[in-house]
């Protein structure tokens, strides 16, 4: 109480003082709030003691937009939270969220909401509140055009209306604002992108509301995402043979239309389903005139309903750009649909499904708005595409499917004691907007996927599949580090890679040749009693033992110490007529599959050398694993279970396990770093220069 009486009297002294006065030379909403609690700290606006000076005002606008004092929102969080959401530690802050997502999911619920502009500003001084809620973290409040906003706040409050962002994408969407501006976001930046995400939306409504493609698509009341080609100065064409026809190309939530171009009008739209299950493929194309692969510039679809594959191109002076973002947008709705037959997701769960990956679409093209001049990589702000991308991709989706099909998804939009806790589904928000009609009277939904002082478990899975992410980035990186150019050198690369093997290999020929008889006589002499003997499987132990301790031993005795680099002897340079003969299709097919060799034997040499990776330990693990069944298991055993493994895997029953496990398998894989390389110059061109 005497720290509260205290707090009071400051902000009385700082208000006649006239201390809230910014460095821009006017008040802001914030200067009247406050004063208005120095004024009248016992009213209705009442000062809570464990939240800073900026946490009080937004708590006190929440309390405003709920028609709740602030006493009932304390009290029912107090009566609702669990004792480890209210330690004292995290008080300030779980009860700011609390508010927040409470206000938030019922400002969402009016249409056109981004377009308020006191919308916006309260969600980034939201923003501001989360990074110092608490009383003793912000002394005084300072806010202006200037204060930005960090990762973790904005991941925090952003997701609460799926419309600004999603968990998944989020950090993504943050890394696009905050490129030029030290990662801190500023209002400016973020004002501009809800100003252009309104007008994409509108943009969407207006299109989807028109008759465009309207007998085609009203049976499944699909909205219009995008369309192309209207313009003679970008056209799409599509190929047919060696020829290509102009149109306009159109997607929609659930498939792809063409309507080639006549004199004057548009012929009959064709229609490539991207709902069904067709198998569809939808890749990145080369195209030219009269059938040559000369521009990357196109994208081709290709599905079992159809008699050979259709290449749409977006032809431009540089870049392809334009194709890239029709190839994402295409690809997310088509991993939106497969994502909903995999999990059998129907109903009012299937229409928030596509309204995630509409909402995601949205977000790319206010971001194209917002920043044109930036190279963007759309699938990385696109939900489906990037889960099907991610290490552990597949566990969001399916943490999401959880969620989506959760019955917890009726609490959506109640505000009364415990509602609030969550934050408003993609589906609700889409109907607000009024682009979707969706009765949500009976079917309420709740994504759940904001969580009041603990993370979610969709947001566990992304904060895991991210970390997982970024080994494999820094793996890749090892990986463009060691490949070197010409299939001489990449052969050089991968003999002395192979000199263990090579060594040993002439070893063997060499007994096996009888080059020194008594060599010769005495390992047939070992071997043949060992395989009488029956002890194949413990020699098979002893050598994966060995593997496993020399990998330990190494590991330890490296102490994080880089790995040695392949010392590699560089061959002779070609001249003019080698270099040419070595760039034809080919060779540099051949080079390519060298160079792949080369990847694997690096990869293969890091793991035998212990570096420090996640990817070590568990080779060491699975290595120790396999030592211990070839030794307890009976052989006949062994093989029925190799047997039963090789032909019973793409069986129904374990074809989506086997799917995952390859997948984790790949992971794995991609997980590993390269061995180092470094080329040194050949003796014999040293002593002659």
């Amino acid at each position: 109480m005497a720290m509260m009486s205290k707090t009071r009297n400051l902000l009385e002294g700082l208000v006649k003082e006239g201390s809230f006065k910014w460095s821009l030379g006017r008040r802001s909403s914030f200067d009247e709030e406050f004063e208005e609690m120095g004024r009248s700290p016992s009213g209705k606006r009442k000062w809570i003691s464990e939240l800073s000076p900026m946490a009080n005002v937004i708590v006190g606008r929440c309390s405003r937009i709920l028609e709740v004092s602030m006493d009932d929102l304390q009290h029912n969080f107090d009566k609702e939270a669990s004792e480890s959401i209210k330690h004292p530690s995290n008080y300030a802050r779980n009860f700011l969220e609390y508010c927040c997502f409470r206000a938030l999911a019922l400002s969402t619920q009016v249409t056109n909401h981004l377009a308020d502009k006191n919308l916006r500003r309260l969600t980034f001084d939201m923003m501001l509140a989360w990074e110092a809620p608490a009383a003793a973290s912000q002394p005084l409040l300072k806010v202006d055009k200037e204060s930005t906003v960090g990762l973790k706040a904005f991941s925090r409050i952003a997701p609460a209306i799926p419309t600004i962002a999603d968990v998944i994408t989020c950090f993504n969407l943050f890394d696009v604002f905050t490129t030029s501006t030290g990662g801190r976001l500023s209002f400016a930046i973020y004002d501009k992108y809800l100003g252009a995400l309104d007008r994409a939306i509108q943009k969407m409504k207006t299109r989807s509301e028109s008759s465009l493609l309207l007998g085609l698509r009203s049976d499944r009341g699909e909205r219009i995402l995008d369309l192309d080609g209207t313009l003679t100065t970008q056209p799409v064409l599509e190929h047919v043979g060696t020829s290509a026809w102009p149109g306009r190309l159109t997607l929609t939530d659930h498939a792809l239309y063409f309507e080639p171009l006549r004199v004057v009008t548009y012929d009959k739209a064709k229609v490539y389903d991207l709902a069904d299950d067709l198998k569809q493929v939808i890749k990145p194309e080369l195209t030219g005139p009269w059938g040559s692969r000369l521009f990357d510039k196109a994208v081709m679809y290709k599905s079992i309903s159809l008699s050979e594959p259709v290449i749409m191109a977006f032809p431009e002076l540089v870049g392809h750009s334009r194709r890239d973002y029709w190839l994402a947008i295409v690809q997310e709705i088509l991993y939106a649909h497969r994502f909903i037959r995999k999990f059998q997701i129907k109903g009012v769960e299937k229409e928030e499904t596509l309204s995630k990956a509409v909402l995601g679409i949205l977000h790319l093209q206010a971001i194209q708005e917002v920043a044109a001049s930036m190279p963007i990589k759309n699938e990385a702000l696109l939900m489906f595409n990037l889960c099907d991308q991610l290490p552990g991709g597949d566990l969001i989706l399916e943490t999401l499917a959880d969620m989506i099909s959760s019955r917890g998804l009726d609490r959506v939009n109640q505000f009364s004691s415990g509602s609030g806790m969550y934050s408003i589904s993609a589906v609700a928000i889409l109907s607000n907007l009024g682009v979707v009609s969706v009765d949500t009277t009976n079917e309420r939904l709740l994504v759940g996927e904001l969580v009041v002082g603990q993370m979610s478990s969709l947001e566990k899975a992304v904060s895991e599949s991210l970390d997982n992410h970024k080994m494999v980035e820094q793996a890749k990186a090892t990986v463009e580090g060691v490949k070197v150019d010409g299939i001489d050198t990449n052969l050089a690369v991968m003999k002395e890679l192979l000199h263990p093997m090579i060594e040993l290999g002439k070893i063997l020929n060499s007994l096996a040749s009888w080059d020194e008889p008594l060599k010769s006589l005495a390992f047939c002499s070992v071997s043949c009693y060992v395989i009488f003997r029956g002890w194949l499987g413990y020699a098979l132990v002893m050598v994966l033992l060995f593997i496993a301790i020399f990998m330990l031993l190494t590991r330890f005795c490296s102490q994080g110490r880089p790995i040695n680099h392949v010392k590699v002897t560089a061959p002779p340079a070609m001249n003019t007529m080698e270099q040419l003969l070595a760039v034809q299709n080919a060779i540099s097919q051949v080079e390519e599959l060298v160079q792949d060799g080369n990847i694997i034997l690096l990869k293969l040499r890091a793991l035998l050398l212990a570096m420090h990776s996640q990817a070590t330990d568990r080779a060491i693990l699975v290595l120790v694993l396999m030592a211990l069944a070839v030794a307890f298991l009976p052989s006949k055993l062994i093989i029925l279970m190799i047997f039963l493994e090789t032909f019973t895997r793409n069986s129904p029953p374990r074809r989506t396990s086997t799917e995952r496990w390859t997948r984790r398998i790949r992971e794995w894989w991609f997980s590993i770093p390269a061995a180092p390389v470094v080329l040194e110059p050949d003796q014999e061109e040293k002593k002659k220069k």
